[in-house]
């Protein structure tokens, strides 16, 4: 008896897929962030060692009595990276299930879609409220206070998201293409511009820090989840089409 090739894959198929390549997508990252933002990290901390010298009494961290050298951490770069890019790769995986139980047929494309999503409201949105600080830049009394704000940024920024699918869905299905994408971007904007409103802001960038270093450092950082979610979409997209195309190739009839 042939196969059904329409019915969706086991879930434990789709997870073990989303963690491949969340795994390789994470490596990626780490080749990227290690290639691109750890200079501008070295010159971040090259910078607060030498405010910790000139002011010891200021609390500035000497990276020099760190638990972990600097070697260390740039070893483990790699492996921060591929464990979360798999973790990411995991959700993303669990969720493709969720949706695709409304779908007879996906070879994956519903994946990039859906890294495409995280990327936008998981990193872009809080990006442009809370951007990435190298060392030397922050308060370290706010420090709490700036990780739950950016928390609840990640979690309005996948609200946003929602916000433009269900507006996309709001339109009828007749609707002109351009009516149901004005609807998507307006469901979007609106929540993405109350949470910048909403949400508090922290200027603790000194006035004397390089601004060269500062925005080649967030750049890197931005790049770093790019590469990251670009990757896992690609990777989870194309592995989902094998996929499809293994259990139709097992489905055919032999003469």
């Amino acid at each position: 008896m042939p196969l059904n090739t329409t019915a969706a894959p086991p879930f434990l198929a789709v997870l073990v897929r989303g963690l491949l390549a969340g795994l390789i997508a994470g490596l990626l990252a780490g080749a990227f962030a290690y290639v691109a933002g750890e200079p501008h990290v070295e010159a971040a901390i090259a910078i607060e060692e030498a405010a910790a010298h000139a002011e010891p009494a200021a609390g500035a961290h000497d990276h020099g009595d760190a638990l972990v050298s600097r070697t260390g951490q740039r070893g483990g770069l790699f492996l921060a990276t591929g464990l979360f890019g798999a973790a990411m790769g995991g959700l993303l995986a669990t969720a493709y299930v969720l949706l695709s139980r409304r779908r007879r047929d996906d070879d994956g494309r519903s994946g990039l879609l859906l890294a495409g999503a995280a990327l936008l409201g998981a990193v872009i949105v809080p990006f442009v409220k809370y951007p990435a600080n190298p060392p030397a830049v922050g308060d370290p009394a706010t420090i709490d206070q700036r990780t739950v704000t950016y928390l609840l940024m990640v979690v309005l920024g996948l609200v946003a998201v929602w916000a433009g699918s269900l507006g996309y869905r709001s339109v009828g299905a007749q609707a002109p293409t351009w009516q149901r994408a004005a609807a998507a971007v307006g469901g979007f904007l609106l929540v993405t511009a109350v949470s910048y409103v909403v949400m508090p802001s922290f200027q603790e960038v000194p006035a004397d820090f390089p601004a060269t270093l500062l925005w080649n450092f967030r750049l890197a950082s931005l790049g770093t989840q790019v590469v990251l979610w670009t990757g896992i979409g690609l990777l989870f997209a194309a592995l989902m089409h094998h996929e499809r195309r293994r259990r139709a190739a097992t489905a055919l009839p032999s003469t």
